[in-house]
Order: structure tokens, then sequence, then C-alpha cells
């Protein structure tokens, strides 16, 4: 083994030896395949590595990321030198990375510190409310906050129900996906748009018809499922937590939530016209205060929230550390394939290029939708959006309003596709891993695509149909 990985190396080396790089940044037309190993083998380590090898995965995966990240990083400091190499990689955090984890992070903490106290009977009425509940605020907190937040009262109200499984996987379809996706702050794939230009308002604006058409079919299949096990299950046994009043603490969060929600609308809006050149790349001043606002956030919450409370809601820094690390390497190694798909049909990338336009080559918005949540589906949402975004131009403004109907579908392929496996979201593997440790019999990894499959490719072609054609 250790004489594989530097031959694997070495070759990919000089598979990548060619002259790729223009002065002025990346030539993608005059790049090979062999840049996009990288980046495909790290969705393919964050897809598998759960799975297949588990314990090696969990302890070692933020130096399989440095592996993946270093095959991209090391043939460019070979053939371009450490300017270049250093210039690239500044751009892209400055622009993407660092903005994209702050925010996490800051919504994180503070979703962190909000906990929902005490313990209410699960009967369909209750459990369809919290579903709802949590299906609104996905957009406001992102759908981590909300999920980490909501699951644990949810799971406490069931706690006695003989059947319980559906309740959590419907949660992980609502919750933990579809109800994120109308603002840049619900679902990492929108935020990581909003970086690239679209406006705060426009998924609100474009994506609401499809959403509440979703919600309401989900949240009214779910009371039909759960009113009929309910009934079903006739007298229920004594809950191990017996009812007791609901209550809200930690509320300071709420409104350090509020600040940064109003930071990232400010850095979309404000444009005072100064900006600071480091490294080539222009960093401007809306953006520096609104990173500056998402620190305040994180040590304001850390301050202001008893430990009582972030015990309670089993607060630990494990999920955001892990996010931080795979997403350093997704974004490094995203940088060549960006480049090539930006190429279009001179890139190496034409295939998936002709794929989805028409014989005119305008886009067809159906099979963004479908391939983007395909991918969504199996590999990271965020960096799956970014791929699509850029196939269909990368220009934020283009897409807003020529080609609305094409970030309609990527948006939607994102979100809600995200939905058909544990691994599609990072909030659904976090609720399964908290209903396991509850005692709830989860599904399989494929027994939950049992699930998906049944309820939710149905209810996507009925998206398709209604909202793409």
């Amino acid at each position: 083994m250790k004489a594989i990985i530097p031959a694997m190396a070495m070759t990919l080396a000089l598979g990548l030896a060619s002259p790729a790089f223009a002065a002025d940044g990346l030539n993608g037309a005059s790049m090979s395949l062999f840049w996009s190993i990288p980046f495909a083998g790290m969705l393919l380590s964050i897809a598998l590595g759960p799975l297949l090898f588990a314990d090696i995965w969990h302890h070692h995966y933020g130096k399989i990321s440095a592996f993946w990240a270093a095959l991209i990083l090391l043939p460019m400091l070979f053939m371009h030198g450490a300017g270049t190499t250093a210039a690239i990689v500044f751009h892209t955090a400055a622009l993407e990375y660092i903005p994209f984890i702050l925010m996490l992070t800051a919504l994180f903490t503070a979703a962190g510190g909000l906990v929902v106290r005490g313990n209410l009977h699960g009967s369909p009425v209750l459990n369809t409310g919290l579903l709802a509940i949590g299906t609104g605020l996905a957009s406001v907190i992102g759908t981590t906050g909300a999920a980490m937040i909501l699951i644990r009262p949810l799971l406490r109200a069931n706690d006695s129900r003989k059947h319980n499984v559906h309740v959590v996987v419907f949660f992980i379809f609502l919750v933990a996906n579809i109800g994120g996706s109308l603002t840049p702050i619900g679902d990492p794939p929108l935020f990581l748009g909003f970086l690239r230009g679209v406006d705060f308002t426009w998924t609100l604006v474009h994506l609401w018809p499809q959403t509440l058409f979703c919600s309401i079919i989900l949240l009214g299949l779910f009371f039909l499922i759960d009113s009929w096990l309910y009934r079903k299950e006739g007298i229920v046994a004594p809950e191990p937590t017996p009812d007791s009043r609901v209550h809200v603490t930690g509320l300071v969060n709420l409104a350090l939530i509020g600040v940064a929600i109003g930071a990232i609308i400010l850095s979309g809006v404000w444009k005072p016209g100064i900006s600071f050149e480091i490294l080539g790349t222009k960093v401007q001043l809306q953006n520096l205060v609104r990173e500056g606002v998402m620190i305040a956030v994180t040590f304001a919450s850390l301050a202001l929230t008893k430990n009582a409370d972030r015990d309670m809601n089993g607060f630990e820094w494990g999920p955001i550390e892990e996010v931080a690390k795979l997403f350093a390497a997704i974004f490094i190694t995203i940088v060549p394939v960006m480049a090539m798909l930006a190429a279009g049909k001179n890139g190496a990338f034409a295939p998936l290029v002709a794929l989805v336009s028409d014989a005119n080559g305008a886009p067809n918005n159906v099979a963004y939708f479908w391939l983007t949540g395909a991918l969504s589906s199996f590999l990271d949402n965020a960096p799956t959006y970014l791929v699509f975004f850029e196939l269909a131009g990368g220009n934020a403004h283009v897409l807003m309003k020529e080609m609305t109907g094409t970030l309609i579908a990527i948006s939607l392929g994102a979100v809600y596709m995200g939905a058909n496996t544990y691994i599609g979201n990072a909030p659904n593997f976090m609720v399964y891993a908290i209903a396991r440790r509850a005692g709830v019999n989860m599904p399989s990894f494929f027994g939950y695509m049992l699930w998906s499959g049944a309820i939710l490719i149905p209810l996507f072609m009925a998206v398709t149909f209604l909202f793409l054609k």
C-alpha cells in the first residue's frame, strides 16, 4: 500500500502535466480529465467511507481529504510555482470556502444553544405540527440547525410508540432537506449560489410553489400513515418521558441568528465599492463585514449560552470540524473541474454538456434537475450544485433572468434529492445517528432508499411534470 500511493500520485502528476494554466488563471479547454480524479475521489470517499470502512474513515477522514487535495496542489506547485498556486488557493478560500464555513459555524453554534425542553405525547396531530414547524424553520436557521433543535423533542414525544421509524424518515425528508430550499441560509448549495451572485430573495420568489407543493403532499401523507399506525397501536404504554410543559431556553441565540441573517442580507444589498486586492483577488468590504459578524455571532453564542443548554442538545464540535476539513479538500479539488466546465463544449466535459442541452444548445431543465439530483443523492449536494451551476454557464445574472428555469432545476435537484439517501445531505446521517442512539430501529442504508424511492421519486416526477416542463 505504501508503494501504491506514491505511484498513484506520480501517475496523476504526469497526466496533469499539460499547459493547463493560462497567465490569468486556469485554462479549462486545455485540461484533461485527469484533473477531475481528485475531486471524484474526494466525493466517493465521503459517500463510501462511512459505509465501507466506518472506523478508519471517522479516525482519518482529515488525512484522506488532505491526500486528495495534495494530488491537486503538488502538481500545481511543481508546474507553476508557489505564487500561482497560492493565488488560486487564496481566491477560492477568500471568496467561497471561508464565507461558507463561517456562516455554517455561526448558525451551527447559535442553533446548538437553542433548546426545546419538556415532552408531549406523540399523536398524529402533534407530530405533523412539529414536522411543519421544522420545515419552516429549516429555511430560517438552516437544515442542520432545525434538525438538531427538533429531533430530540420529536423522539421524546414518540419514545413509547411501537411504530416510530416513519416519524424520523419523514423528518429527514422535510426538515433536513426540502424545508431548506427557500433561502441561501437553508441549505449549503444555495449559500454557495448566493456567494456566486444569486440574489438572497431569488430562492424564496422562485422556489416557494414547488416547496409548498412538496411540503403539503409529504405532510398530508405523513398524517395519514401516522394516524393509521397510531390507531393500529391501540393503547400506548406509559411514556418513559411523561408529558411536561414545553418551553424554549437559550433564546438569546434567536437574536444572534437574526444578526447573522441580517449580515448575509446586508452583504447582498450594501455595495460601498471598497475592496482590497490580495494575491490578485479583490476582497470586498461588505464581505469582510459579513465574515466579521459571523465570527462575532459564534463567540457571542458561546459566551451567552449556558453549558446546561448545550449539554441538553448534545452539542459537540465534531460535525462542524468534519465539514470544515472535508470542504477544504472539496473546494481545492473542485477548482480544475470548474475551469473545465467553464470551457463548455471546448472542454473535457463536453459529453456532459451535451446531456443537459438539446440539439440547438438550449438547456434541458428536466435533465438538469434529475442529473443534479442523482449526484446529490449519493455525493454531497453542495459541490454537486456548483458543478451544474458552472455547467449552466456560471453567470448568476444570466441564470437568474434568461435561464431562470435552469437555475430552478439545479437548485431543486440539489436540495430536494439530498433526501434520497442518508449521505445526500449532512443532517441526514446526524439525525439517523441520534435516532439510533435513542432506540429507534432505523432502516439500513438501502432500507432507507426503499422509503425514499417509494415516496420521494414519484413526488419528484410530479414536480418535473408540473413545474419543469
